[in-house]
This record gives structure tokens, sequence and C-alpha cells, in this order.
């Protein structure tokens, strides 16, 4: 095993560098030695080294012509998040609705109108926060135990149970109830739709289909912009009804596809069910040059061995042991929270931050609209941007223009407010968000996604995106909405000074500790963490997880910690 760093290793070099390198006999190193030396076991490596080639020089096209079927299956359930991102969104629209605050709110005698008090919106919206951490939870035990797809379907089962009670509420405390216990399975989808999309698909689309969990999240938001708009004029309790009634469409088709989708692979390896394991790859991909089941499952195979050696447990105890799990458990989890505290809550409460910004309820409605559906564009074109240039570079961007234009929206709101600079403030959060959808929003899937190792994947996932909902809860939830309230801080624009604030202290962070992995096997992940590389030198440094069986003899004659040339 060797390493390089400043460029990728050419296929003509030869194995073992001569210059620059220094050649290290480590725990992993052993470790792959052991494994890579087993004689029963050197076919499997011989599989998952030409698999990894041939992944890692597949392009675009080829993937789109081999792995059709995988594409199709990881979108059916990634649509799980349509219908997270459409409930979710609705709540906090409610709280510009008339005919929502008449019936829920209480009446101030200020202004002649209903509205929340700021308490009821926090807690309305931590409710489903709070249930959404128990299930993510739960859903890391479960679906270790059951597998992916038994575990979507009975949530997308208790989904359609528990709209009922948000449908037929009848005061803001059964309201709360119900939006506790809906909550348990959008935390479900939130992680098995985002693990399954990166284990069912080769390197080079990885990153599409993790990226298109934050496509279906815009478009649920988008669809519930435009229903809520829809009702808007009905001024009656069907305003508010009809939104929670449309959530029943999305359930039963997507229950369908869970129960004819082929089960993880990776899982199937992970419960040592090899056979079905390649049964499932088989489901997943188009028999071709480009295709062989038998390497794909060598690949899985070789890659969870040696995690298995390094780190044998697969328990939530086992993210955080060890300076290599800890850190890679650090940066999936950083990585969901600066998603959180970047200022993405202005999009979330968008139509009540417009309201708060001046502008009329039909126009706050009507620019909610045009918001996300910049959203879904900038998504979309991420997927562009993301072919040519890596995740991290993208990341980090990201969070650098949106703390300049937060800043901006900060300014706008210090003068007195006008129409003109309520309408200003208003653009400048549609530019926000295509921006963040552009950015950080859909590459923060792919990074959470592709970092944790292959067993501790599920669990850091669930881990990473409950932080994110613990940090939403606790932090953006309670001070964002208090922040814009009238009747409690009232900051208005002014809110997105204390946001540019948080942004600029994730940006810092994501320089320093946010790695690369883009074109990169699992594989090569996990050894490129074991060697402590920087995040700043994950792109430019070579490792082969093979290449250690035939570099044996040249390796041998080298000092452990010689510096060649």
């Amino acid at each position: 095993m060797s390493f390089s760093a400043g460029r990728k290793k050419s296929a003509a070099e030869p194995t073992l560098e001569t210059s620059g390198a220094y050649y290290v006999e480590d725990v992993a190193a052993q470790v792959i030695r052991e494994v890579n030396d087993n004689v029963e076991f050197q076919d499997i490596v011989r599989a998952a080294q030409q698999q990894s080639k041939e992944e890692q020089n597949m392009t675009l096209m080829e993937g789109l012509r081999t792995y059709p079927k995988a594409m199709a299956w990881s979108i059916a359930l990634s649509t799980c998040i349509i219908m997270e991102g459409y409930d979710t969104i609705i709540l906090g629209n409610f709280y510009g609705m008339p005919a929502f605050n008449k019936k829920y709110g209480t009446l101030d005698p200020a202004t002649g109108e209903y509205s929340l008090t700021a308490p009821w919106q926090d807690g309305l919206s931590d409710g489903a926060g709070v249930g959404e951490i128990l299930g993510l939870f739960i859903s890391g035990w479960l679906a270790d135990k059951f597998g992916y797809k038994r575990v979507l379907g009975g949530a997308l089962i208790m989904i359609t149970c528990f709209i009922f009670i948000n449908f037929f509420a009848v005061n803001l405390a059964m309201l709360e109830v119900g939006e506790i216990l809906c909550g348990i399975p959008w935390g479900v989808f939130q992680t098995i739709t985002t693990t399954y999309a990166a284990e069912v698909c080769p390197v080079n689309l990885r990153a599409y289909l993790t990226t298109y969990v934050n496509l279906c999240w815009v478009i649920g938001q988008l669809l519930a912009s435009g229903v809520l708009r829809g009702t808007l004029s009905l001024n009656s309790q069907w305003s508010y009804k009809i939104p929670f009634a449309i959530q029943w469409v999305w359930p039963v088709p997507i229950f369908i596809a869970v129960c004819l989708a082929p089960e993880s692979p990776w899982w199937l390896i992970r419960k040592g069910r090899v056979e079905d394991a390649e049964r499932a790859v088989e489901r997943l991909g188009r028999k071709g040059d480009n295709f062989s089941a038998k390497n794909t499952v060598a690949f899985m195979v070789h890659t969870n061995e040696v995690e298995k050696k390094v780190q044998a447990g697969t328990s939530y105890l086992d993210c955080f042991k060890g300076k290599i799990n800890l850190r890679r458990t650090e940066i999936a989890c950083i990585t969901w929270v600066c998603q959180q505290v970047c200022g993405s809550s202005f999009m979330g409460n968008s139509t009540y931050f417009y309201e708060q910004a001046g502008l009329a309820t039909s126009n706050s409605f009507d620019m909610t609209i045009g918001q996300f559906a910049l959203g879904a564009v900038g998504t979309v074109a991420s997927w562009f941007l993301m072919a040519k240039v890596g995740r991290r570079t993208i990341y980090v961007s990201g969070l650098f223009a949106l703390t300049i234009i937060l800043l901006i929206i900060g300014f706008l709101g210090v003068p007195h407010q006008t129409s003109g600079l309520s309408w200003a403030a208003g653009s400048l959060l549609l530019i926000y968000t295509f921006v963040y959808d552009f950015t950080v929003g859909p590459v923060c899937y792919s990074l959470v996604a592709e970092l944790p190792s292959s067993r501790l994947r599920q669990k850091t996932i669930v881990l990473a995106r409950n932080l994110y909902n613990i940090v939403g809860t606790a932090y953006t939830g309670v001070i964002g909405l208090y922040m814009l309230n009238p009747t409690a801080w009232n900051w208005g624009p002014k809110a997105a000074f204390f946001w540019a604030g948080n942004c600029a202290l994730c940006c810092i962070w994501a320089y320093f500790r946010l790695p690369e992995p883009k074109g990169r096997t699992y594989a090569e992940l996990d050894l490129l963490f074991d060697k402590e590389v920087s995040a700043r030198k994950f792109a430019s440094t070579y490792v082969d997880p093979y290449e250690i069986h035939s570099a044996d003899s040249e390796v041998e004659r080298l000092d452990s910690t010689q510096k060649i040339g």
C-alpha cells in the first residue's frame, strides 16, 4: 500500500513509487495483507479489484445504461422524502394562513388579527422534531435487524394512520400529538432512503441519487406551497384540512414499490447472505460488459471483511470508538448540522418570514412557490456541477456565498421597513434558496452517505440526522421563530445577521475538516481515513486497497517509516 500526495497514479506507473512516498506497515495494512493473502479469499480479492477499476473508469452514460434498475428503485423509495418535504412544510406555512390562525390562534387586541403565540409555534414545530429523533433511533436498530424494506414499509403504514390525528385535530394539543407521532415515520424516511441510495449505486452514480433525496424534499415543499396557495382563498377549515388530506395520496403507491424493490445488497452481505446479495445485485444492473453481479458482490465482501477486522462492531457505540470512527462520525454529524444552522430556517418558515418582512399574505405565498421552484432548479443544476467539481469544493463555496447573502438581507432590515425593502429582502431569500439548493442542500446528502464506513453507515446517518433534528428542535426552531414572531423578538430581516455568523463558522469548519469523496470507492475511503490523511489532501492522495498484495516483496525491504528520496 502506498500513498503519494498531489496527484492520482496512472495505470502505467509501477506499483510502488520511488519518490516522495511513505511505506508504513500499520494495523490496517496488516489486516488487508491478511485478507488479501488468504488463499481461499484470493479469487474474491481479484474480482473485487476488477469491479473497483470498472466502477471508477465507468463514464456517467455507461453508468446510466448499466444501472437503470438501480436508479429506478432508488428514485422510487426516495419518493418518501417528497411526502416528508410536503408534510413538514405545510405546518410552518399554516402560521401565515388566516383560517388556521383563527381556528387555533388567539386574538391580538393591538392588531385585531389572530395568530399562534411563539410558544405554541415552537411546540408544534418541535413536536415533529421529537418524533423524528425517536423514529431515527428506532430505524437504526430495526433496519440493522430486519432490513431496509420491512422497516420502510412499516413506516408507510404508520404515517397513513397518524395523518388521521392531524386531519381531525380539534385543538392544539391534539395537533401536537399528531405531529409527534407523524415525526416517527418521517425519521425512518430520512435515514433509510439516503442509505439505500448510497448502497445500490456504483461510484459514478452515487452522488446523483443521494442528492436526488434533496430534490424530493424540494418537490414536496413546492407541492405543499402550491396546495396552500390554492386553498388560501377558501377562508374555512378546508383551507388547512385539504392540505392534510392530500398526504394520503403518497403511502400506497410507495408501499407497493417498497414491496417490489430488492433489498440492499450491502445489508445482505453484512448478514452473511451472499447468494441473496448476488440475486439483489442482478436486479439492480443490466447484463453487459460493464456489469458482473459476482464481481460486484466480491467487491462488497472484500470491503466488509476488511472493515470487520479493523472494527468488529456495528453498534451506535462503535461510531465513537477510536480516532478514525470518531472522525467519520464528527464529519457526518457536523455536515448535516451546518445545513440546519446556515439560515435554512428562513426557507422552512418562508411564508411567515415574507409576512413579517412586510409583504401581503397572498404575495407571501406566491413568493414561497417561486422560492421552492428555484430550489428544484438549483438541485438539478447541482448534478451538472458535481460532474466537474468535487463535493467539498461545492459545499465550502456554497457556505461562503450564503454568508454573504444573509449579511445583505440583514442590512436591508436595519432601516425602517418600506415596500421596496420588503420586496428586496424577499427577492434575496429567493436567491438564497437557489444557492442553497445548488450547493449545501443536495451535496450534504451525498457527503453524509459516502463518508461513514460501510458497516456503520446506517448508524452514522442516524446519529447525524438526529443531531440535525436536535439542533433544529432546540436551537433553530426556538430561536428562528422567536426572532420572527411579532409578539416575541420581532427582528424581521435583521435575524439574517445571526444566521450569517453561524454560516461563517460552518464555512471555516468545512474548509479544515471536510474531505473529498468524489470518485472514491468505499474501500479507498476506509484507507484514507485510516492513514489520517488531511481533509484538504483527500482528493490528491493516491491509495489502492488491493495493491499491497502485489507490493509485499518490495515493502518488506523498506524501513516502516522510511521516506524514499
